[in-house]
């Protein structure tokens, strides 16, 4: 399969050396599944690489930006910005979708899986710039498409733990207590990824996925306060 990376390469404003990487940020394990002859790995190494290079650098920017700001308060800064939700609608804008490397089976899936998918297919490619052009170019890339959302973060309150947000809006309005219920769970011990849905009495309010109970609670806890309007 060919893809030409030169408009998604223009949009980001790097060209890359190795072209090789940036293939690489794209593959998804699935892929290699049903194209064993690629001749590339999965993307999973760049998106461990990728995790920890974002993580320094909005620390950096926020530790800089904010210095009479107690550590509480960047944690909770840095964790809205680098959470699965702000890395799946940043990929998004950079139509990042377009350039995946996907099975078949993987494609057509457009819900909950796709939006994971995509905040780890972000880091990854942040990882395949640092390891093409070094820390001042992921720095920079970094700069331009997440940092920008700090102001809304702060703004609408997405700093502040969703399942406690959620709770306390649910149960001023309409006087309910959310319950989570694990819909799936699979994968190794090491690796378990969990479906979680976020009920009020029996109603399904939304879906959170995660590599931990507790992570995919938070993001079905997100996802509900934006299906019901109850964000600030």
């Amino acid at each position: 399969m060919s893809i030409d990376f030169v408009k998604f390469e223009e949009k980001i404003g790097f060209r890359f050396i190795d072209q090789d990487l940036l293939k690489q940020a794209f593959t998804h394990r699935s892929y290699l599944n049903e194209n064993p002859d690629w001749g590339l790995p999965h993307n999973e190494r760049l998106e461990f690489l990728g995790d920890a290079v974002l993580e320094l650098v909005v620390t950096q920017y926020l530790y800089e930006r904010y210095p009479e700001e107690a550590e509480g308060v960047l944690t909770s800064y840095r964790a809205a910005l680098v959470n699965a939700n702000m890395l799946s609608a940043v990929a998004s804008e950079l139509n990042m979708e377009k350039y995946l490397l996907l099975s078949r089976g993987e494609s057509k899936d457009v819900g909950t899986a796709r939006h994971y998918i995509l905040a780890n297919t972000f880091e990854a490619l942040v990882g395949a710039l640092y390891l093409d052009q070094g820390y001042e170019a992921a720095r920079l890339f970094i700069s331009k498409t997440v940092l920008p959302n700090l102001n809304s973060v702060i703004e609408q309150g997405l700093y502040r733990d969703p399942k406690s947000l959620f709770q306390e809006e649910a149960q001023e309005r309409v006087g309910i207590t959310p319950v989570y219920k694990v819909l799936k769970e699979w994968g190794p011990d090491h690796a378990k990824h969990f479906i979680v849905g976020v009920y009020l009495n029996d109603e399904k309010i939304a879906e959170g996925e995660g590599s931990s109970k507790q992570a995919a609670q938070e993001e079905a806890a997100h996802h509900a306060l934006e299906a019901k309007g109850w964000l600030k």
